[in-house]
């Protein structure tokens, strides 16, 4: 079935029209006016194939049948014969095709052949010849005449291994306004197929992918529910947006591969470019948005189910609509005359830097409060013009370089021009702030600051508990100076790789370890530096457990009894280790009427740095010692040799027997268990 191309087929008005709009530089049309060789291939070997025809109003509408390899044949170099089971109830495209007259000989037809489990597709274009249902078997026979095929590629397909299964439909709603079910179905689909026309001369199906719930849903009124999906940087030919210029009317279907559901959608769309688009969709440069006038809701509606694989690395994160979400890259004006120049960087841990940036114009981008971040764009840095497939970087494709930083330094008066980031060697940006030199005079735009993250101070003896991991501390570091640190409870998980920024941030706030529970993740360390950081840790007043957190670590019941706390001196030699529990929960004072000696949280590890003491209900704050550099505290002369866990450390720390603690004077209040 070799195919021979003697001519090229020429672009129509609506595609000319797309180019022109994105400034895209003429290309041959790739269409081959037969059915290829490579679509032959595929169309034998592909378990599915989405359909698209136009009912009698004139309206697209588009399905997806198959299920396993053979039900579409090639019987000729322009003929093809489709035999599977479908939904003959609710299927729209079983309407158009075999029930109603509309379904005559000489039809358009488009469809898209498509195998999930290799990313591969081929379009197909052409026109019905016949049509039929043998009603016991529920099968669909039809043969339709091949016209034009064209190749597409693998970009935003996520992959899914098809497995057959009867159709059983059941029609939930045929209204425009569509049903939670199906609101449902979007919020979680990451695929769909779009059927298009151009007038009455041809058609086109294909199909769009990205991260679940890249469709986003605008509205959802009784007259139809409008809804809107960014379009990503393809292979150029605008095919279908072409359609959409000079017919803006596409058919949907949005297939639910688990459950066998499906939504099929008919509307109204407008093909949005530029500003048009990033008002809508934030990030976006082109967008489509569609109006429903026609939908059906239909529970197990198709005939096979597939099983999830791995997603495309070419999809980018969702984009949310402006009015769901602010986006980053809104902030500002388009084209930002405040930059943001690179004045200095630190080092803390391998893999995490603290970089400081001075503000061109204060004036002009305000200051920022503690919790926000900041939105810088290093497209003219990075961008390196458009590039089909990018199998090396495939996030670049659709990257545009915009980046959000949350603060980590605090607003003072006397650097208002400056502020600092501290931030993870991942990705493309962070890469190249890692290996830009500091005197290199690096100065990107700076698109403002944003968010509301904001750390309430709570009641006189109320308790702030706050979980980070790694360098999700950042959102704490600017708001530190505000917080009272005695109320502030911090549970930390961090890799062993990572303790320079625990050192760092202890030095930067010396009070902060007697409120801190460190959860060190990774192996036992094997270098001297390493050991002594954790040496430091353990010897700085912070609880530390080399192991992940745990649910039952984020009790706050001690942190609850006002009568207890935790000061810097050393604890009794006969202190007992126990899990603590609310006051509400604890016995009644002894027979002699004297309290029981307050026993430490399981997991609290002693220091020679560290007692504890009786106060009074009235929970005065806490005292802290005065502040020496942790990198200049020195472990016991005996203990500098000693082995590197945890554990031992711990050993060679506790204090040696001392007088027990004085007490407070006998109290109504029960004690702690």
């Amino acid at each position: 079935m070799a195919s021979l191309l003697t001519d090229t087929l020429p672009w129509h008005d609506g595609e000319i029209q797309m180019r022109s709009l994105l400034r895209i530089p003429p290309i041959i049309n790739p269409t081959v006016p037969s059915l290829s060789y490579g679509a032959t291939y595929l169309l034998l070997n592909s378990p599915l194939l989405a359909i698209g025809a136009v009912d009698r109003e004139g309206r697209p509408w588009s399905t997806l049948w198959g299920g396993e390899v053979g039900f579409a044949k090639p019987t000729s170099q322009s003929k093809i014969e489709i035999r599977t089971p479908v939904d003959s109830k609710h299927d729209p495209l079983a309407d158009i095709l075999l029930h109603n007259s509309s379904g005559e000989s000489g039809q358009l037809v488009s469809g898209l052949v498509v195998d999930l489990a290799t990313r591969k597709r081929a379009k197909l274009f052409g026109r019905k010849i016949t049509g039929s249902i043998q009603v016991d078997e529920e099968n669909h026979i039809d043969s339709s005449r091949v016209l034009t095929t064209v190749g597409n590629c693998p970009k935003y397909i996520n992959i899914r291994n098809i497995t057959p299964a009867l159709p059983t439909p059941r029609l939930i709603s045929e209204s425009p306004q569509l049903p939670s079910g199906a609101l449902k179905l979007l919020d979680h689909a990451d695929t769909l197929f779009i059927s298009s026309r151009h007038g009455d001369v041809d058609m086109d199906t294909n199909i769009r992918g990205g991260p679940p719930g890249f469709v986003r849903v605008i509205s959802n009124e009784p007259n139809g529910a409008v809804f809107a999906y960014p379009e990503y940087s393809g292979n150029r030919l605008y095919q279908t947006l072409g359609n959409l210029q000079t017919t803006p009317l596409a058919g949907f279907v949005f297939p639910d591969f688990e459950t066998g559901d499906a939504l099929y959608v008919t509307g109204q769309t407008e093909v949005l470019v530029g500003k048009e688009a990033a008002a809508l969709l934030p990030r976006s440069n082109l967008a489509v948005k569609v109006t429903v006038t026609a939908a059906r809701y239909v529970e197990q509606s198709l005939s096979f189910r597939g099983v999830a694989g791995a997603k495309s690395p070419y999809n980018p994160g969702v984009r949310y609509l402006a009015t769901e979400k602010a986006s980053p890259a809104a902030i500002g004006d388009e084209k930002s005359s405040v930059t943001a120049m690179l004045v200095k960087k630190e080092l803390l841990t391998p893999t995490i830097c603290r970089f400081r940036f001075q503000i061109s114009d204060p004036s002009k981008i305000g200051t920022w409060t503690p919790g926000q971040y900041a939105t810088l764009s290093f497209q003219e840095e990075l961008d390196m013009g458009y590039s089909h497939m990018k199998d090396d970087d495939p996030s670049s494709i659709n990257d545009d370089y915009v980046r959000t930083f949350t603060v980590s330094s605090y607003p003072a008066l006397n650097r208002s021009t400056e502020f600092e980031i501290t931030a993870r060697r991942h990705g493309n940006v962070t890469d190249y702030l890692f290996r830009t030199n500091e005197r290199a005079g690096l100065e990107v735009p700076l698109k403002g600051f944003g968010g509301d993250f904001y750390v309430k101070t709570p009641s006189e003896h109320g308790k702030i508990p706050f979980i980070a991991g790694g360098i999700g501390i950042t959102p704490l570091l600017a708001q530190l100076p505000d917080l009272d640190v005695s109320h502030l409870r911090l549970f930390w998980t961090i890799s062993i790789r990572d303790l320079g920024l625990i050192l760092d941030t202890f030095n930067r706030f010396p009070q902060l370890p007697h409120g801190t529970s460190l959860f060190i993740t990774g192996p036992e360390p094997h270098d001297e530096k390493t050991t002594e950081q954790l040496a430091t840790l353990v010897a700085s007043g912070a609880q530390v457990e080399r192991r992940r957190m745990q649910a039952k670590d984020l009790d706050l019941s001690l942190a609850d009894v006002c009568p207890l706390q935790f000061t810097p001196s050393s604890f009794p030699p006969d202190t007992t280790y126990t899990e603590s529990k609310p006051v509400s929960q604890t016995k009644t004072p002894n027979s002699q009427g004297t309290r029981a000696r307050p026993r430490a949280p399981r997991h609290f590890n002693p220091s020679p740095q560290t007692q504890v003491q009786h106060q009074q209900p009235k929970c005065p704050p806490t005292k802290v010692r005065p502040h020496v550099p942790l990198t200049q505290q020195q472990a016991k002369p005996n203990e500098e040799k000693q082995s590197n866990t945890i554990q031992q450390t711990r050993a060679q720390q506790r204090p040696q027997p001392t007088a027990a603690a004085p007490t407070s004077p006998p109290s109504s209040r029960p004690s702690p268990k």
